[in-house]
């Protein structure tokens, strides 16, 4: 299993969470996402099918950014 984190801008309360946490929740290939909105960060455990590349595409497409 392959893992990957990222500084995320725009994380400010649990509805930012739920929002990515669904959002990523719905790439094939992800098993794990743990989103730390005090920390404004995202650790995503994945295998294939998902890329690091999807990751970022889902982040950013639900409204956050990558610092």
């Amino acid at each position: 299993m392959k893992s990957v984190h990222y500084n995320v801008s725009g994380l400010v309360n649990s509805e930012s969470r739920t929002k990515l946490n669904n959002s990523l929740g719905k790439l094939d290939g992800v098993n794990k996402v743990c989103v730390d909105v005090a920390r404004g960060s995202v650790e995503v455990k994945f295998n294939e099918p998902a890329t690091p590349e999807a990751i970022v595409d889902c982040i950013c497409n639900t409204g956050y950014s990558i610092e």
